[in-house]
């Protein structure tokens, strides 16, 4: 399993970011974000906000709550998924339906291209 550790050092080498980078963007030290990789220290939650944003991915990721780096990431599509869930059941069921149907066959149409 991922430490945060490990998966913040992935993402910042996938950034092409080295340590002294993230650090100067955090305004802190390089040693810190080194001892942040090697689980040495734990930060802040809002450390870890600000680390996930930089990054381009979720506290949830970092933390290893899940495996997807950019889930629900993009602002426009979670505001859609709230208000999706804000609606009557019968609604909310209606536009989840229409929405598997187009994944099924953008699906389909990718596996025959």
């Amino acid at each position: 399993m991922s430490t945060f550790g490990k998966r913040l050092r992935t993402c910042r080498e996938a950034k092409n970011l080295s340590q002294q980078d993230v650090a100067a963007k955090l305004k802190t030290s390089y040693t810190v974000i080194g001892k942040y990789e090697r689980d040495e220290m734990i930060p802040s939650v809002e450390v870890a906000k600000k680390l996930s944003k930089l990054l381009d991915t979720t506290v949830g990721y970092l933390l290893g709550e899940t495996e997807e780096v950019n889930i629900l990431k993009d602002p426009s599509m979670l505001k859609r998924l709230n208000e999706i869930n804000l609606l009557p059941d019968e609604e909310k069921k209606s536009i989840l339906s229409t929405v598997d149907a187009f994944l099924r066959d953008a699906k389909a149409r990718k596996a025959y291209a």
